[in-house]
């Protein structure tokens, strides 16, 4: 007996981008039903839980890859602005469902940390300078400051300063409105409330297995719930299912998605829960990732927040498997190569010996290599106060591209049909931080008559009324109006 289920949209995958797609679509239109898949028996349990990612408000204020140096020798700030106005929308969106009641309680999943760019040596101390100045001199990143003398190095950051050489050519930009995110939490909060909404329907434990485009423009997916099958039927999906979701999307047979590979990254966190040092540190700090490291392995030390309880990490120490989740299958990687993205993985692997001679040796390390990359940052840091813990697993976008030939893409890209009636998230940083900007622009892309006929327009400019996106934009009183009152309706106070 095969259960049968027709829905407006149907989103695969039960993380941070499902719950916010999920979300804006019942803002924008309420009577809308939704129903979401995902295959594990809870929510946020892959890319979305807490020790899966690197929980920081990606507002580009202290990672250095979003701020690379052009030509001229100068910071381009272009990537880090849009990163910076795309997590000012995420704030706003979850101020206004604050307001609304559809989020309790953001302390749950929001706390204000200090941001700092840590580094060491005259070039790359007078880089960072450079960098502090032209973006200190913006309305994003006003407040900004910069220094190299250990006296205020200490004050900002004890722990890391202890034990130091005062000879130690460094130096640390601080940026007081930065943010810890617990994205579990707050994807627990928004599924939480859309479960209560007419129309919406969770559906744990199911696994799609296939999905095609019917005759009657319709998509069909075909979905395994503990050896029962159930069909659903919609005219619009979204894939969300993190690295799983280039395998879903090639099995949907869009040609849009041909020329797509991935290459699987894995990364581990080292863990201390010893209160003293907890207390003793405040911050989330950035160093400069090693030559060929990939940006999800740019190495910093952060005050956590994991369900609830406030804890210190370091990392991520990158390795490599042929997974494309971290509770996926070692033959995800070899299932995922076909005919038309063979030659750009291929391509691409040659052309990043870099990376792979990176990944080896990460692979290679053992405790005490794990512990010299630490001390780095933590002089003083003893073997007993931290516990080795995996974290998440991230799929690189390999894409062939006109012009270009293969490349490898380290960010996010949404592929979607012609006619809007699929869509699918590949890659990873920044990821959930940008979540409600993804999501929009997919919901323009997918839905544009939606958007003309003006009704999604104006609900949207309700939840979003400042785009901060634009650095014309940007200016100082209007962003500083948005940010005063998004601050005050989420509990956040710059420290």
């Amino acid at each position: 007996m095969v259960e049968r289920i027709q829905a407006d949209a149907v989103l695969v995958g039960a993380g941070m981008m499902s719950a916010t797609l999920a979300t804006l679509l019942q803002q924008l239109e309420p009577g809308l039903t939704v129903v979401i898949l995902e295959r594990l028996g809870r929510v946020a349990a892959e890319s979305s839980a807490a020790l899966n990612n690197a929980g920081t408000g990606h507002g580009a204020n202290c990672e250095l890859n979003y701020t690379p140096m052009d030509a001229h020798g100068r910071p381009n700030l272009h990537k880090a602005l849009a990163i910076n106005g795309a997590y000012e929308q995420s704030l706003q969106f979850w101020a206004a469902l604050v307001e609304q009641g559809a989020l309790s309680c953001p302390g749950t999943f929001l706390h204000q940390v200090p941001h700092y760019s840590l580094v060491w040596g005259e070039e790359d101390v007078a880089a960072l300078e450079q960098r502090q100045q032209r973006m200190a001199a913006l309305p994003q990143f006003a407040g900004m400051v910069f220094s190299r003398d250990h006296a205020a190095l200490r004050d900002w950051l004890p722990l890391v300063m202890e034990g130091r050489p005062g000879e130690d050519v460094m130096a640390a930009t601080r940026y007081g409105r930065g943010t810890d995110v617990d994205f579990g939490a707050l994807t627990e909060s928004l599924l939480s409330w859309l479960q209560r909404q007419p129309g919406v329907e969770l559906r744990l434990n199911h696994v799609l297995r296939n999905l095609c485009r019917g005759s009657d423009g319709l998509w069909h997916l075909d979905v395994d719930h503990g050896g029962k099958r159930v069909q659903v039927d919609s005219p619009f999906v979204f894939l969300g299912a993190g690295g799983g979701t280039l395998l879903l999307l090639q099995r949907a047979g869009l040609p849009e998605a041909r020329g797509y590979g991935g290459f699987p990254v894995s990364g581990r966190w080292l863990i201390c829960q010893t209160a003293p040092l907890i207390g003793r540190h405040w911050g989330k700090v950035y160093g400069k990732a090693p030559m060929g490291a990939p940006p999800m392995s740019m190495p910093h030390l952060d005050s956590r927040w994991i369900s609830g309880h406030r804890g210190l990490l370091f990392g991520p120490y990158a390795g490599f498997s042929s997974k494309f989740l971290k509770h996926g299958s070692l033959l995800d990687l070899p299932a995922s190569v076909r005919p038309h993205n063979l030659l750009p993985m291929v391509r691409v692997g040659l052309r990043e010996r870099h990376l792979v001679g990176y990944l080896l040796q990460q692979l290679r390390q053992g405790s005490r290599e794990r512990l010299s990359g630490l001390r780095r940052f933590l002089p003083q840091a003893r073997p007993e106060d931290w516990n080795l813990a995996v974290a998440g697993q991230r799929v690189q976008i390999i894409k062939q591209e006109p012009g270009r030939g293969a490349q490898l893409k380290l960010g996010t890209e949404v592929v979607a049909a012609a006619d809007g009636s699929l869509a699918a998230l590949l890659g990873a940083s920044p990821g959930a931080s940008t979540a409600v900007n993804i999501m929009v622009n997919l919901l323009q892309r997918c839905f544009p008559q939606r958007f003309r006929s003006g009704h999604w327009s104006q609900r949207l400019a309700r939840l979003l009324p400042y785009d901060p996106t634009t650095t014309a934009a940007a200016s100082a009183a209007a962003l500083g109006q948005c940010r005063q009152r998004c601050d005050a309706i989420l509990g956040l106070t710059e420290v």
